[in-house]
């Protein structure tokens, strides 16, 4: 029996996924890996918001976000910490050898772009990181205001993932001056894990052909050489690019604006439903992000016991809380493949599940 994942990823990849995935295997070096590759960049630049070309890497995003400190930074990187997975980015940058500094806000709080300029006024830092979508807490910071100020510092390039708002809310890239643009295959996208997206500017290549240290795997110059002939520069994961290439002609054809209107109407469903169940979300409501919700477990419910009628009498799974923050958060995902009907399906399981635990 499948479970149906309402966490913040993997999420539920569908069957119609499974089947385009399942197609024979292609060299990648064959015109018809070419032809393939080609064929996906019109859709990612779309969605990015972009001229430049997406690379394709057969990581996790954490791959591709390494790789863009040990491109970039030679001076040192500001990382804008404000959960779990941008504090992250802060140990990682040090351990690869990086000069680093943590501008710490509150878990659930957004960047602050002032003090984002505050600290760049000190000359010390050429590159910057920072989470749109903050996945552990739920938190969407202020994308285009953090990049306003970023612009005004032509040294600083700045790293941007967007892991879990790629394709559920609007991000320009190239608009906003974005320089590496960092996203993955298991959140909105709704594939398995395994692939990770990178967009990256010419000004951000340029930097990564003046610094020495940058490996191979990640290398940004390699990622372009290999893109020129429509290649990856080592063997991808053919399956998951089949999968990719399935996504997003559905997202052509359910179209870029609809499906951003369809994740801010299921994640609304959501967040209704928590309020009516008296809790609140966890980060200020309008820096809630909107591939999913976190809720604060306000009510002390025992979340371990509903996750585990959730996955017995309905078939699905949510999510108990991140790090520090687990029992004491919950998270529900509407994104990717979601609908009217699985979400309301989701929320009268929830609803059912709650009121036998006490909420």
């Amino acid at each position: 029996m499948s479970i149906r994942l309402y966490i913040p990823g993997p999420i539920t990849v569908s069957d119609d996924t499974f089947r385009a995935m399942a197609q024979g295997m292609i060299g990648h070096r064959s015109k018809d890996f070419v032809a393939l590759y080609q064929s996906l960049q019109p859709g990612l630049q779309k969605i990015a918001g972009t001229a430049d070309p997406v690379y394709l890497s057969t990581s996790s995003s954490w791959g591709v976000m390494e790789g863009s400190l040990r491109n970039v930074t030679a001076k040192k990187v500001l990382c804008c910490m404000n959960g779990a997975f941008s504090d992250k980015w802060f140990d990682v940058a040090q351990r690869c050898g990086k000069e680093a500094t943590a501008l710490r806000f509150d878990w659930g709080k957004p960047v602050d772009p002032d003090a984002v300029r505050k600290e760049l006024l000190t000359g010390q830092y050429d590159a910057i990181t920072f989470i749109h979508s903050e996945t552990s807490t739920g938190t969407l910071s202020p994308l285009a205001d953090i990049t306003a100020v970023v612009r005004e510092f032509p040294d600083v390039i700045s790293i941007v993932d967007t892991v879990s708002s790629f394709s559920t809310v609007p991000v320009s890239k190239d608009a906003l001056g974005i320089d590496v643009l960092i996203s993955g295959s298991q959140k909105a996208l709704a594939l398995p894990p395994g692939l990770a997206l990178l967009s990256v500017s010419e000004r951000a290549r340029q930097r990564a052909a003046t610094l020495t240290g940058r490996g191979y795997y990640f290398d940004f110059l390699e990622f372009q050489a290999n893109h020129e002939k429509g290649m990856t520069p080592s063997t991808p994961a053919i399956s998951l690019i089949y999968g990719l290439s399935h996504q997003l002609k559905r997202i052509e054809e359910e179209g870029i604006e609809a499906r951003y209107a369809r994740h801010l109407r299921l994640n609304e469903k959501v967040r209704s439903w928590g309020k009516r169940r008296g809790f609140q979300l966890f980060p200020e409501e309008k820096f809630g992000t909107r591939g999913l919700n976190c809720f604060a477990n306000t009510r002390n419910v025992d979340l371990d016991a509903v996750n585990k009628a959730l996955k017995s009498q309905f078939s699905s799974v949510i999510d108990g809380g991140y790090g520090k923050l687990k029992g004491k958060t919950f998270r529900i995902s509407n994104m990717g493949d979601e609908t009217d009907a699985t979400i309301d399906t989701l929320i009268g399981a929830l609803d059912s599940v709650f009121s036998a635990n006490g909420a």
